[in-house]
């Protein structure tokens, strides 16, 4: 059947191909996407260019990007949606903010005597619930291994979870999730990590104690950790990994190990 959608596609596709050496110079700054097998790595060039096509960047200060600086950008903010059935899984936004640097954002908390506490908060991130997606280019250059960070696909975890209102670390389930085994195994992590820190403030948490601040830093942690650390993150939390692995429909850990098995001088964890 005649798709508008699918024709429009491959117009924008047609229009904008990327030639075989950029898209080697992109896999080469991003070992994240190693193991990936053909197809999924055509599919993320593809996703990549429609991506880019379909949100405007706003660079500020005196930042400039390259052709594969853009497509460096794309890829990190397409790998989560890469196995996502086809949708409008980033309908919520259409501008991404970049920074030079890190940036100042304004902060309010109103505490439980209504008193509201105002202050500046330096950040290399942010995702607006009616706005962009803010990013520090810094950040984005220092995502794409796997060394437990990445920028681009935190913020884009927290735009996935606004798909259904304020973040509150539940993004739209497939039909064959369920909320219960979302949230047993969400909350019980959640609440295993406040609980140490609550014992001990400097304690050496499994994964960065920024995913105890809230359900929602939560869900973003745990996915940039699922996709740049996963078995970090299975180590620790298996119900975790495993629920993320149902969302996104993808098992980074099966391809780390992969990695490290056939390739005896792919990096390993001590």
């Amino acid at each position: 059947m005649w798709s508008l959608r699918a024709w429009r596609q491959r117009r924008i596709l047609a229009a904008h191909p990327v030639d075989d050496s950029r898209w080697a110079a992109v896999l080469a700054r991003l070992p994240i996407l190693d193991g990936l097998d053909p197809a999924e790595l055509q599919r993320l060039r593809e996703l990549s260019v429609l991506f880019l096509h379909d949100k405007h960047l706003s660079l500020l200060g005196d930042l400039e990007l390259s052709g594969e600086d853009r497509l460096v950008l794309g890829v990190q903010a397409q790998l989560p949606l890469l196995h996502l059935p086809d949708g409008e899984w980033q309908r919520n936004f259409h501008e991404l903010v970049l920074y030079p640097d890190d940036f100042r954002s304004p902060q309010r908390y109103r505490d439980d005597a209504g008193v509201e506490h105002q202050w500046d908060d330096e950040r290399s991130g942010e995702a607006w619930a009616q706005g962009p997606v803010i990013l520090a280019w810094p950040g984005v250059t220092e995502s794409g291994g796997w060394e437990a960070y990445n920028l681009v696909i935190h913020e884009i975890a927290h735009k996935l979870d606004m798909l259904g209102g304020d973040a509150n670390g539940l993004p739209p389930l497939h039909r064959d999730m369920r909320v219960v085994d979302w949230a047993q195994a969400m909350q019980g992590a959640y609440d295993t990590m406040n609980a140490q820190l609550d014992r001990d403030p400097d304690a050496a948490t499994a994964i960065d104690p920024y995913a105890a601040e809230n359900p929602a830093e939560f869900f973003a942690v745990s996915s940039e950790y699922f996709f740049s650390a996963p078995d970090l993150l299975e180590q620790a939390f298996p119900a975790v990994y495993a629920q993320l692995a149902h969302f996104y429909r993808q098992d980074p850990l099966a391809r780390l190990k992969r990695l490290q098995a056939e390739h005896p001088d792919y990096r390993k964890r001590p």
